[in-house]
């Protein structure tokens, strides 16, 4: 799944460590997301699209969409 966090995040001035922070999730399961090894889970979509004011469709994109 492709997503726009590390974007988000950068205009932010946020390191991977302070979204993880705000996330309540580790540092390594934010540079995961960011690079497509892992899918968060549905709560976890939620928590970034409210986090970024932003719809989980804005954030994320399956594959070859």
């Amino acid at each position: 799944m492709n997503n726009h966090i590390r974007e988000l995040r950068g205009a932010l001035g946020w390191s991977q460590a302070e979204l993880a922070d705000r996330l309540s999730v580790s540092r390594q399961t934010v540079n995961a997301i960011e690079t497509g090894r892992y899918d968060p889970s549905l709560p976890l979509a939620f928590a970034i699209a409210r986090l970024f004011s932003r719809t989980i469709k804005e954030i994320f994109e399956e594959d070859g969409a």
